[in-house]
């Protein structure tokens, strides 16, 4: 039987292509549990634990084990930390994953020192991995790392899956890069229809891109508000220029300005008021989750101020959880901000003592009785 091919000018056969690949499947999340009132804490005895709420990776449910004095009797100078696999496995399924511990600084970046990480485990042998030694209560207790008498950590889990075969795609498909073109059409300026005077800058922008991005806007710009037709630059005389540039910028590249830690903070509580008063959902909720890293006893009664003013109930509840130690409530009302909160939000210091103070307080006294 003849056989015959046809050769291409490299001496190969010319042909069509095609290409695949071997995949491991993996799936990744991770949670941050913060100890607050730490101190308190303490008073766990040995080989009992604190568990975090439950969270979800890899479509398994997992929870943290927080020993604040040791999981054996081999380690009560130490703090153990653990993972756990809370949901039922079959006999023959196998929940193969790895767990990394690391303690979060106080700008919520991880220190390598305490970087520790499991490996892969089988948690349908055995649901709960970690570290009986995790890192000595001394240690940590002169350290950075504690402030406020709070303290965090962050695992990150990885749910390993099956190998299986994939087509390599012909055609890479990039992200979306609108937010680069709509960011660069309010940096050219061009074909911007409406001013705004801000202190002594000026900034200019486009209506529709403010419409669509905010309900007030549209209102402004196509209702019957005299801001829809006029040809002037409208004044905003409540917002600084710095916030009201940053917020304008978030709405045509949804994404803040990168900031340091420090300027994090006051960026964010003058963002989240304008995010309030120009109703952007998105940016508020945003605003909210950055305050929640920077609650401590100085900042806390501000802080909470601005949750009960602006309906941010996360925030606000963020708050209270924190006041809950008597060492952070003791501090924060040596705060100036805690006058203020008093005076304008008597409402808040009710709620403060009716679900964290008060029961506090009743348990003293019956435990005294």
């Amino acid at each position: 039987m003849s056989t015959s091919s046809h050769a291409g000018g490299n001496g190969l056969p010319s042909g069509s292509g095609s290409a695949s690949s071997i995949v491991a499947g993996a799936v990744s999340g991770y949670h941050v549990l913060k100890i607050v009132g730490y101190s308190r804490t303490k008073e766990v005895p040995n080989g009992k634990w604190i568990d975090s709420c439950p969270f979800q990776v890899g479509g398994r449910t997992w929870h943290l084990r927080y020993y604040p004095n040791g999981a054996e009797s081999s380690s009560t100078d130490y703090i153990s930390l653990y993972v756990t696999l809370d949901d039922i496995v079959g006999e023959a399924e196998a929940v193969k994953a790895q767990a990394n511990f690391s303690l979060l600084d106080q700008d919520g970046n991880p220190l390598l020192p305490y970087c520790w990480g499991t490996g892969t485990k089988n948690f349908s042998e055995e649901n709960t991995w970690g570290f009986n030694k995790y890192i000595k209560r001394d240690e940590l207790e002169k350290s950075e790392l504690l402030k406020d008498d709070s303290f965090a950590v962050k695992v990150d889990v990885t749910v390993m899956g099956e190998f299986h075969a994939r087509k390599t795609p012909s055609v890479v498909v990039p992200p979306s890069d609108i937010h680069r073109h709509l960011g660069d059409l309010l940096s050219s300026k061009a074909g911007v229809d409406v001013e705004f005077r801000v202190g002594r800058e000026t900034f200019s922008a486009h209506r529709l891109v403010l419409a669509a991005r905010s309900p007030v806007f549209r209102a402004e710009f196509f209702g019957n508000m005299k801001e829809g037709t006029t040809t002037e630059p409208i004044c905003i005389d409540d917002i600084e220029a710095e916030v009201f540039k940053a917020l304008l910028d978030f709405m045509y590249t949804d994404a803040l300005p990168d900031m340091d830690h420090q300027e994090e903070s006051a960026m964010a509580q003058h963002l989240l008021v304008a995010a309030d008063r120009y109703d952007m959902e998105r940016l508020k909720l945003i605003c909210e989750d950055k305050l929640c890293n920077h609650i401590n006893t100085s900042s806390v009664a501000t802080i909470l101020a601005l949750a009960e003013q602006h309906h941010c109930h996360e925030l606000k509840a963020a708050c209270l959880v924190f006041l809950s130690s008597p060492v952070n409530l003791d501090g924060a009302m040596e705060s100036e901000g805690f006058q203020f909160l008093t005076k304008r939000c008597p409402g808040v210091i009710k709620d403060l003592l009716m679900s964290h103070v008060a029961p506090s307080l009743l348990g003293k006294r019956k435990s005294k009785a």
